[in-house]
C-alpha cells in the first residue's frame, strides 16, 4: 500500500493543478486528483503557490480546514468506491446519493464516516475497522431517511 508522506501527498496535487494549467498529459492517480481539485475551486489559488502552501500548518484548534486532508479524503473515497472496498460503501454511496441528490454532498457524508473511523483507530491504536465506518453512515443514512418524512 503507497503511504505518502505529507509533502508528497501535497505536491500530488500542486504538481496535478501546475499540468492541469499547462495542459499536461496527468497520470491515473493525477486523473482522480483533479477531478477533486475541480469540485474544489475555492482550493485553486492555494494549489497555484506551492511555495506558500507546501509547509503551511492546518490547526483545526484555530478553525482551520487542511485543503490538502480534504481533498485527500475526497481521492480515498474515490479509490474505494471504484473497487467497493470496504464491500457494501457502493451501495451506501448510492442510497446517500439518492438522498442528498448529488455526489458531492455524498461524498463529505462518507468523509464524516470516514474520519471518524480513522480517528477510532488512531485513538485506540487499531486498525480502521468498517463496522464503524459503516454504524456511521448507517446513522446518517437513518437520519436522512427521517428527516425526509
Amino acid at each position: 500500500m503507497f503511504k505518502p508522506s505529507r509533502e508528497q501527498a501535497r505536491r500530488l496535487f500542486f504538481e496535478t493543478w501546475r499540468k492541469y494549467r499547462q495542459r499536461e498529459i496527468l497520470s491515473g492517480i493525477e486523473t482522480i486528483a483533479l477531478e477533486v481539485i475541480l469540485m474544489h475551486p475555492e482550493y485553486h489559488d492555494i494549489l497555484a503557490d506551492a511555495e506558500h502552501y507546501l509547509d503551511k500548518d492546518y490547526l483545526p484548534e484555530a478553525g482551520d480546514t487542511n485543503p490538502f486532508l480534504h481533498m485527500s479524503m475526497h481521492v480515498a473515497i474515490k479509490e474505494q468506491l471504484s473497487i467497493d472496498q470496504p464491500v457494501g460503501i457502493c451501495e451506501r454511496f448510492d442510497r446517500l446519493r439518492q438522498k442528498m441528490g448529488n455526489e458531492h454532498d455524498a461524498t463529505h457524508r462518507i468523509m464524516e464516516c470516514l474520519a471518524e473511523m480513522i480517528w477510532h483507530a488512531q485513538r485506540n491504536q487499531t486498525a480502521p475497522d468498517a463496522v464503524i465506518y459503516f454504524d456511521c453512515l448507517d446513522r446518517q443514512l437513518n437520519q436522512l431517511s427521517r428527516n425526509n418524512q
